[in-house]
């Protein structure tokens, strides 16, 4: 079979490599959509924090299942399924405590350990979940959404909030479509007007193009009445977008830190006792989050369509990591199709 390997920064190739077998307990899976992560691409550019070469990209996606023996799972030959990349190690204080998101030897695939970005890939039973039905191309999404439905949920967002997501990425744009199915007022704030510009197709209440600092102060000051967010939602993975979320938070506001970040921030940290903040990070998902949303998704109530801006061949894998690097402002989720 052929694969997509990152040989290094910059370096994308196909390889021909063995078709896995089946094992007691896996079912083999032909990969139908992959999409191209945050990770992946810093992979790709050098830039993320847990990147080893070579490595086989890819975690987020959609397949059908060609092999699985008995299983107490209802799994069977020509389903169509995505599942949880987030492997755990099951021993560990977390694990222990069934916070199996954030295991202490944590090893997603295409980050810690190789990806799913091959025509056929092997994975443990008791992770794979019914795409119930759903287009393999809005499953592919699945994994992304989890991710900000999980922040969401971290924040306990109500309909009485009102939430600020900082980064109109795609995980800004997922998290602010969970906070809006929390029936929150969401705004959104980036730095590229492209990106609000698709935010708005969600239908959040506004959006804050990020200037500068005076700029953005004085946006969410007019937005809140100089009160602040009940929540803010740190989706780039910098410095100066956890600074916006600490400034832009009210007295006793929430903080949830999504983005994943090689730089270390330097800041008056009294401010975090002086307006009382509660400070959340929020790490990978869990099983409930990827049910609750294939059944979000099944009956209607979200609609993940929009997010995969564009596709190609996974024979094109170089052009379309080259595109994202190059375009990536442009862009929301760019998927390859197997």
């Amino acid at each position: 079979m052929k694969g997509v390997v990152i040989l290094g920064p910059g370096e994308v190739e196909i390889q021909e490599m063995e078709k896995p077998q089946l094992t007691p307990g896996n079912a083999i899976l032909r990969l139908l959509y992959g999409g191209i992560c945050g990770s992946d691409l810093g992979s790709y550019k050098g830039t993320f924090l847990y990147a080893k070469y070579p490595l086989i990209p890819g975690h987020e996606f959609s397949a059908e299942i060609v092999e699985v023996g008995e299983n107490a799972y209802g799994l069977k030959p020509g389903m169509i399924v995505t599942g949880n990349p987030y492997y755990n190690c099951g021993h560990c204080y977390s694990c222990k405590r069934g916070m199996v998101n954030c295991c202490d030897a944590n090893e997603t695939l295409g980050c810690q350990r190789d990806g799913v970005f091959r025509e056929y890939f092997s994975m443990p039973v008791e992770r794979i979940y019914d795409g119930k039905g759903i287009s393999a191309k809005e499953l592919a999404v699945v994994e992304p959404f989890c991710i900000g439905y999980h922040a969401v949920k971290r924040s306990r967002i109500s309909s009485k909030d009102k939430v600020l997501v900082v980064g109109a990425g795609t995980i800004g744009h997922l998290a602010a479509l969970g906070a809006k199915l929390m029936g929150a007022e969401v705004y959104i704030s980036d730095v590229s007007q492209t990106k609000l510009d698709m935010a708005k197709n969600i239908g959040v209440a506004g959006t804050i193009l990020n200037t500068g600092d005076e700029h953005f102060k004085n946006k969410t000051d007019e937005i809140t009445g100089g009160n602040g967010f009940d929540v803010c939602i740190e989706a780039v993975g910098l410095p100066s977008t956890f600074m916006n979320c600490i400034e832009a938070a009210a007295f006793r506001g929430r903080v949830v830190i999504v983005g994943v970040s090689k730089q270390s921030a330097d800041f008056f940290h009294t401010i975090i006792q002086k307006k009382e903040l509660d400070i959340y990070g929020s790490r990978n998902a869990l099983k409930e989050d990827f049910l609750e949303t294939i059944d979000l998704l099944h009956q209607g109530k979200i609609n993940l369509k929009h997010v995969v801006s564009k596709e190609y061949s996974f024979l094109n894998a170089d052009k379309a990591f080259y595109e994202m690097a190059t375009k990536g402002g442009e862009l929301l989720k760019l998927a390859l199709r197997f």
